[in-house]
């Protein structure tokens, strides 16, 4: 009775989606029905993901099978103290990072549940390892090493439920899209305020892995692909040597193994208009808050997998499986190639670094296996909306619009100039895999300072924080000594992510993360009994700030009339000013000239 309505719902649930292409691929051939590794997605026929409690038994049956090349380590404790779980699987019991880096394997990252409910990636890993542990796959770890986090937001994984995601064919019951706290975790690469994120950072700075895979689904519009994935191209990359080998080396090998095995492969881009499709493609450029944004600026290969949401659960698990499989072989073929890129970059940092774009005026124009769909007036919403109807369309000229345009440019100082009080953001800096070094001598180069201008606090809070967002003029201070401070060169291999951390007109700095909120208040306040008279000597003894003064009130008859701004105008010309109001208190050193 439970199962034939359980059944009844979930044809509910999938019966305002779009009708399907029907799909049968040689993948579906790596699904096996029996056996003590047949992982809960096989048994249930391509339907079902196990919730956090089945996936460990799993992992430690997986151990259990292969413990000379399995290892499990837990990497981190959630918000609500589940243990956040990777598997190592490496030949010949070569589990520590310093094993693994002199292997001579590049070594695999595979991360899957950063959006707990987008959970292919762990049932696809899960798949795979178990081929690796019952001989079917022995050609994998003499390829490479293998870090696999099957599940990332693992709270959010069990906030499980069949209704989590209205856009999205399965599983039947999936986690939810954020963690217990309800932040997003990939939003938080720069600001860390997720225990989830910092374990994955910590792995990354201990194993160095060659390559990092972030597993997602997408939302979105209609499409022919059921595999799409991406990293930032060339043309809008802070690391192009690697953006040019991940699209000249590894893209073929992937989309060849995919399309061999019956999956259809397509470019990370999103439409412009989700109820036009014809109004053509958005191609965007990660930020440093997303994985793949972070990765760029950190010279760490990544590629971000969006499999289509609409395509069913048991072809995007095996499309999957058919990606890592291909992602293998390119790394294990090309991986000298991307070390040199790898290398070259952590080599370069730029004089000028663009930390903000938007999408270019003019298209480019690409071929798109897309779907079928008419418009129609919806009562409903109010507006025209689209419908698609289950059948291929190949757009042979579609327009895609990049963020191509730079629209903020900022200087790349030679040096961040950090005050001790600010010790929790060096944690993080450290964290990102930043150098940071104690200060023991004044350093030779001219110290500027940021002042706001103008400044605006977003209305809402947005993954926790309220963000503000500002422009700056910079003054140059004469400082005597920054003994105790800390100093971020930027010529070094995360130079140019320590900018975009740490330069307050960044989006993602952590300024605008709201890190520095304090020098928005001043908490010392004057009396206009003790200013007036006071204000009167200062203009008699400076007689250009009275000819200024002077000026503003005949000229600017706001001002004028506003007995507040005037005498906070005078209160700022004196000495008893809070001098840290304003301020971005970390400096920044340039070479004199």
């Amino acid at each position: 009775m439970f199962a034939t309505l359980f059944m009844m719902t979930m044809a509910a649930t999938e019966s305002h989606l779009p009708p399907l292409i029907e799909w049968h691929g040689k993948t579906e051939a790596l699904m096996q029905q029996e056996g003590p590794l047949t992982t809960a997605f096989e048994l249930s026929g391509g339907l079902d993901s196990p919730d956090y409690e089945e996936t460990m038994l799993f992992v430690d049956r997986l151990v259990a099978a292969n413990p000379t090349q399995f290892q499990k380590v837990v990497i981190g404790t959630s918000d609500a103290g589940r243990e956040v779980v990777m598997l190592i699987a490496s030949e010949h019991s070569q589990f520590s990072s310093a094993m693994l880096k002199n292997n001579n394997k590049p070594t695999l990252l595979i991360q899957a549940g950063i959006h707990a409910g987008e959970i292919d990636g762990k049932d696809a890993g899960f798949m795979l390892l178990r081929d690796i542990a019952t001989g079917k796959r022995r050609d994998i770890l003499s390829k490479v090493n293998l870090l696999f986090i099957p599940i990332l937001n693992v709270d959010g994984h069990e906030r499980r439920n069949e209704f989590n995601r209205i856009n999205q064919r399965g599983p039947r019951i999936m986690g939810f899209r954020t963690n217990a706290k309800n932040l997003n975790l990939n939003r938080d690469y720069t600001k860390l305020d997720t225990p989830e994120i910092r374990s994955v950072l910590k792995v990354i700075n201990e194993f160095q892995p060659s390559l990092y895979i972030d597993v997602h689904v997408t939302d979105g519009a209609d499409y022919q692909y059921d595999v799409t994935y991406g990293f930032n191209p060339e043309f809008a990359s802070e690391s192009p040597a690697i953006s040019r080998v991940l699209d000249e080396s590894f893209k073929p090998m992937i989309d060849n193994k995919l399309e061999e095995e019956g999956h259809i492969p397509g470019p990370l881009i999103f439409a412009m208009n989700k109820r036009d499709f014809k109004e053509g493609l958005a191609g965007w450029v990660a930020t440093p808050r997303f994985s793949n944004g972070w990765g760029d600026l950190k010279s760490l290969p990544t590629i971000l997998v969006e499999n289509h949401s609409l395509k069913p659960y048991k072809q995007r698990v095996l499309g999957t499986y058919a990606f890592i499989d291909g992602v293998i072989s390119a790394l294990s073929q090309h991986q000298d190639e991307l070390a040199t890129a790898v290398k070259n970059e952590h080599a370069f940092v730029p004089a000028k670094l663009v930390v903000e774009r938007k999408y270019a005026k003019q298209p480019d124009y690409v071929s798109f296996k897309g779907v079928e769909y008419t418009r129609f007036d919806s009562a409903l919403s109010g507006t025209t909306e689209a419908k698609y109807l289950g059948k291929p369309l190949n757009y042979e000229k579609l327009p895609v619009y990049w963020q191509k345009e730079a629209s903020k440019v900022v200087e790349v100082p030679n040096s961040f100039f950090i005050p001790p009080v600010y010790r929790d953001l060096v944690e993080k800096l450290e964290l990102q895999g930043v150098e940071v070094t104690p200060i023991t001598e004044m350093p030779n180069v001219v110290v500027k300072q940021g002042i706001v201008e103008q400044y605006e606090f977003d209305k809402a809070p947005f993954e926790g924080r309220f963000r503000v967002s500002a422009t700056f003029s910079y003054n140059t201070v004469s400082i005597d000594s920054l003994q105790g401070w800390f100093e971020v060169k930027t010529q070094q291999g995360a130079g140019e992510l320590a900018v975009h951390l740490l330069h307050p007109e960044a989006p993602d700095s952590f300024f605008q993360w709201g890190e520095f909120n304090t020098i928005f208040q001043r908490t010392e306040y004057v009396e206009n009994y003790a200013l007036e008279p006071y204000a009167r000597m200062l203009l008699k003894d400076n007689p250009n700030l009275a000819l200024e003064f002077d000026s503003l009130v005949r000229e600017d008859k706001a001002f004028a009339k506003d007995p507040e701004k005037r005498m906070e105008w005078l209160y700022k010309h004196t000495p008893f000013y809070d001098d840290a109001y304003l301020k971005y208190p970390i400096l920044m050193g340039f070479n004199k000239e």
